[in-house]
């Protein structure tokens, strides 16, 4: 049996712009207003996890990509893919190039998907 495999969060964010890191932190900020927030650095994304996995982060260079969970299509100009992943859950993907655009509209979604992840 292999040994579990670490990776470590900071490693997300090597050759990244200072931006990068300001928004990974708002989002932690906004997604702790709910609870209890894990970070699980996985080898090529973040899970921000409740019991389970709420959303997820993909650091780019100059952005970041941030998934949520929903249990209904989001509507919004800002999803720029989503995806049916069961009978009742979608996964909608954000591009987040500045921390002001982590803000009241991402923060609900942020909130329905810790709320569904119990």
């Amino acid at each position: 049996m292999k040994p579990a495999v670490h990776y470590d969060l900071e490693s997300h964010f090597i050759d990244r712009s200072a931006e990068v890191r300001k928004i990974y932190a708002a989002l932690i900020a906004t997604s702790k207003q709910f609870g209890p927030v894990e970070e699980d650095a996985k080898k090529t994304s973040i899970h921000l996890n409740r019991k389970t996995a709420f959303a997820g982060v993909q650091t780019r260079r100059n952005y970041l990509l941030l998934t949520v969970k929903s249990d209904s299509p989001i509507d919004s100009e800002r999803v720029f893919k989503s995806e049916q992943t069961s009978a009742h859950r979608w996964h909608a993907e954000i591009k987040l190039s500045d921390p002001a655009e982590v803000d009241g509209e991402v923060a609900d979604w942020l909130e329905k998907a810790y709320k569904i992840s119990a």
